[in-house]
This record gives C-alpha cells, structure tokens and sequence, in this order.
C-alpha cells in the first residue's frame, strides 16, 4: 500500500489549488491599480501576508485616477 501521502499528491494538490489563489488575487489587485503578477507571491506564505497589509494600508493608485475612462466626465450636479 506505502504511506498515506506520496510525493504526487502534492503536485495533484498544488495544480488544483493554484487557480483558486492566484486567479481571485490577480483580479482584486489588478482592479486596485497594483501589478497583477504580485498575485503570484500570495503562493509565499510571509510574502503574501506582507503583501495583504501593503495592499490594506497604501493608497490605491485607482483611486487616485478619477478620469481613468478617455472621454470621460463626471455628471454634472
């Protein structure tokens, strides 16, 4: 029989599990203005609670870009 965890078990769990992590991440950070790619340090466990706070507490480069559309204008009040 062997043991209960083989070596490919943690391939099998690390390729079903990858899209559930980084996906989710790539699209919050993404839609905040930050580089997509820093999802992928979410697989790190300090780096990505690291990550988690400088995302928390920095200010949101799209928040600071009111007219992020060309073209655009506020409606007129």
């Amino acid at each position: 029989m062997g043991d209960l965890f083989q070596p490919w078990h943690l391939i099998v769990i690390s390729s079903v599990a990858f899209p559930f992590v980084i996906i989710p991440f790539w699209q919050i950070f993404k839609k905040a203005g930050f580089p997509a790619p820093l999802s992928l340090l979410m697989l790190v466990p300090v780096a990505g609670l690291i990550v988690l706070f400088f995302v928390a507490f920095s200010e949101w480069p799209a928040l600071r870009k009111p007219n992020a559309r060309p073209g655009w204008a506020p409606p007129a009040s």
